[in-house]
């Protein structure tokens, strides 16, 4: 069964197909031709039966005209799978045939002995017919710490997050990322800071919910309203359990005071001393229970009031 990293990894290419192209061109330099349009298409391949044969995503590039010139297979690959040895030439042969027009294929992994692994040339057995897969790898990933690009590819981001978040130098990428939830719609912001934080560690996953929290700038998405609203509706409840907590404590600690000093001015009474108004003030005034206390022992034994509060 596909896990959320899988899903929500294609996820990232379906909601933004023109991501293939730049990392294409960029990171993996790979060539790409000429063309006005890059749309997502059906990762069925209704060509061939069986239903293992469904690509995890494919997006085509179109000339002007609208006839494809480059179809890429996008495979999101968490781990070793050798039936992808046999199947990823049949996607990228049907395809060519389909859409007569050039195919490659793109693999994107999550950690470096699956991306190393996937890189492996595919031998068809015809002399010649090799199939190098392109793979992006989290080292090649870009490491995109700018605000404004954030915002204007927001997926891009959350890529380079999950490649690059969880190491400590690396944490103005985590920054960026904030703008990246601010610059999309309620559904895909849940949705890239689901898949985000299931893929950070703690440390990580508790910085960037501190920054969502905290952050000075005015925010335009209602997904980070929400959660600084939320945030804020905990911090209140927090804060009253934690003041009412606090208050019953003292009350018990200002309760514990009074019945201390009551008690210390009955034992002067008790013993016969006069307590004077500044006298009894000083003592009902006191909170401190230790001092209460010492005057208490003191009492006990003293000749005079004034032996009470020597020093």
């Amino acid at each position: 069964m596909p896990s959320n990293l899988h899903e929500g990894l294609i996820e990232i290419f379906r909601s933004r197909p023109s991501l293939v192209a730049e990392l294409l061109a960029g990171p993996l330099k790979t060539p790409i031709p000429a063309h006005d349009q890059v749309r997502l298409s059906s990762g069925d391949l209704p060509d061939l039966t069986p239903t293992e044969y469904r690509a995890d995503g494919v997006v085509t590039l179109t000339a002007s005209t609208g006839a494809p010139v480059l179809a890429v297979v996008v495979e999101v690959q968490l781990r070793k799978d050798l039936r992808k040895r046999w199947t990823w030439p049949v996607y990228l042969a049907t395809l060519r045939a389909r859409l007569s027009c050039p195919a490659v294929l793109l693999v994107v992994c999550a950690d470096a002995a699956t991306a190393q692994w996937c890189a492996e040339p595919v031998e068809l057995g015809h002399p010649g017919w090799v199939l190098q897969p392109l793979v992006l790898a989290p080292s090649q990933v870009p490491v995109v710490t700018d605000p404004e690009q954030a915002r204007r590819c927001p997926e891009l981001v959350v890529l380079s997050a999950i490649a690059h978040g969880s190491r400590p130098r690396h944490r103005k990428v985590l920054d960026a990322l904030v703008h990246a939830f601010d610059s999309v719609d309620f559904d895909h912001a849940t949705q890239y800071s689901d898949l985000v934080f299931g893929a950070l560690p703690a440390a990580a996953r508790r910085y960037v919910e501190g920054l969502m929290a905290t952050e000075t700038y005015e925010v335009q998405s209602e997904f980070l309203r929400r959660w600084r609203d939320k945030g804020l509706s905990e911090g209140r409840t927090q804060g009253l359990a934690e003041g009412r907590a606090e208050g019953r404590a003292e009350g018990r600690a200002e309760g514990r005071a009074e019945g201390e000093a009551r008690a210390l001015l009955t034992l002067l009474v008790a013993r016969g001393f006069e307590v004077s108004d500044a006298t009894r003030r000083r003592i009902t005034q006191c909170t401190d229970i230790d001092q209460l206390d010492d005057w208490i022992r003191r009492a006990a034994t003293a000749d005079s009031v004034d032996e009470l509060f020597a020093e």
